[in-house]
């Protein structure tokens, strides 16, 4: 077995523009949660609530011009799902409350200026800590036991609280008796080349390509979201998103009923899943040990 590895950060989950495209199964899976959340506290879209959508597939520009477009639509509330949208939408108003979900470091980001009592118009729900980082580590290392060099693949234009990670990381990295390599990747270009550069070197994980390039160079690959072990990734350690979009609906529906954001504080996730793709374990040679594969709350065959 190649002696290499390859870890991925939390930015990879979304597209690399930082938004999601409409016909995206992992979007519409976390609008139903949100939807059937809603659906739980007395809301029905057409009924009682309107619900407009703007996807952010385009970059930075198309996200502002989105959320000039919903604010000028003067909605009770806007929700905003990825780090870009987010900032996109705090640039554009103070006073139209604001929800977010599935966002990291939101403090750092200026988004909030205190957790327990955000203040202003803006509040949400977190998805991950960056002490997450030394878990996915840690995961690699239980799974295939031989690497000794990491890649930290990440999109700083989408993820600009990556380096966070990547300091945890390289922190926790001598325990586990592995190099950290920060790798950055803009695009789909730079993606494949970081890949194969770092695949090309002796002992050293977009969604679909990254997945592929993995197996490609049968690279172990940690990821932080079950999309990618459902998609071929080897593993996936992090939080549960649907849960977190449906536990969102109680926020929303707070401040519909009149409750001001800055009063919320900020929630964090309360599920964690440990998926392993056996079918891609089996295909790069690695046995997965038991004590994992007992972890896990899936395993893919």
């Amino acid at each position: 077995m190649r002696c290499d590895g390859a870890t991925v950060g939390p930015d990879t989950a979304d597209r690399d523009v930082g938004g999601f495209a409409a016909n995206d199964p992992e979007a519409q899976r976390r609008v139903a949660a949100l939807q059937q959340g809603l659906k739980e506290l007395g809301w029905t879209e057409s009924r009682n609530v309107s619900i407009e959508f703007r996807w952010g597939t385009g970059g930075a520009a198309q996200m502002h011009a989105f959320a000039r477009e919903l604010i000028d639509l003067k909605p009770d509330l806007i929700v905003g799902i990825t780090t870009p949208a987010v900032a996109a939408l705090v640039q554009e108003t103070n006073t139209i409350p604001i929800l977010f979900v599935n966002i990291v470091d939101p403090l750092g980001r200026g988004f909030v200026s205190n957790m327990a009592r955000p203040g202003g118009n803006v509040t949400g729900f977190l998805n991950f800590e960056f002490s997450m980082g030394g878990k996915w580590l840690e995961t690699l290392k239980q799974m295939a036991p031989a690497v000794k060099r990491a890649a930290l693949l990440f999109n700083p234009d989408t993820a600009p609280f990556a380096g966070s990670f990547v300091r945890v990381i390289e922190d926790a990295a001598p325990s586990f008796g592995i190099e950290p390599i920060a790798t950055v990747a803009h695009d789909d270009g730079e993606l494949e080349r970081a890949v194969a550069d770092f695949a090309a070197k002796p002992a050293g994980g977009h969604r679909d390509l990254i997945v592929v390039l993995a197996a490609r160079y049968r690279l172990p690959a940690v990821y932080p979201l079950r999309v990618f072990a459902a998609s071929g990734g080897l593993i996936s350690d992090g939080v549960d998103p649907t849960d977190i979009f449906r536990r969102a609906a109680s926020y929303v529906d707070r401040i519909l009923k009149g409750a001001n954001p800055g009063d919320l504080p900020l929630q964090a996730p309360t599920k964690f899943e440990l998926v392993i793709n056996l079918k891609t374990a089996n295909a790069l040679g690695l046995n997965v040990p038991p004590m994992l594969l007992a972890r896990a709350d899936e395993v893919i065959e």
